[in-house]
């Protein structure tokens, strides 16, 4: 069975680090850089008899805005529901409740996030960014 904790601890940053480098969304982040997102933010891991197998991070101020970043489950073991398991335990967490507030970004997993109320910007006129 799936545990999925936001116990900093038993977090194995060297996957973290090997899969989200080789993803889209993060090529070229140091190690260093990784550490310092998760050190930074409430993070969850998924782990399957020990091992890590997941992961995603939320950055947030606890009360109006989180913002979902970092999302995966290694690919050996996709197709099992792990991904809505892992995103069910990230809404629900009692410290993300009062968050009025849920942004992301993704380029290939619409679908999932769709099945947890995420839309396109109602008003993406008020939406403004700045890429260093």
């Amino acid at each position: 069975m799936i545990k999925i904790s936001t116990d900093k601890s038993l977090l194995d940053v060297n996957t973290i680090y090997n899969f989200i480098t080789q993803a889209y969304w993060a090529k070229g982040r140091t190690l260093q850089e990784v550490q310092k997102t998760i050190d930074n933010c409430l993070c969850f891991g998924a782990y399957l008899e020990g091992e890590q197998i997941g992961f995603a991070r939320i950055c947030t101020d606890y009360t109006v805005f989180a913002y979902v970043m970092d999302v995966f489950i290694l690919p050996d073991y996709r197709g099992n529901g792990y991904s809505k398991l892992l995103m069910q335990r990230v809404f629900d967490d009692p410290e993300l409740q009062s968050c009025t507030v849920w942004m992301l970004k993704t380029s290939d997993a619409h679908g999932l996030y769709q099945q947890f109320g995420f839309t396109e910007l109602k008003h993406p006129e008020k939406v403004m960014e700045k890429i260093r």
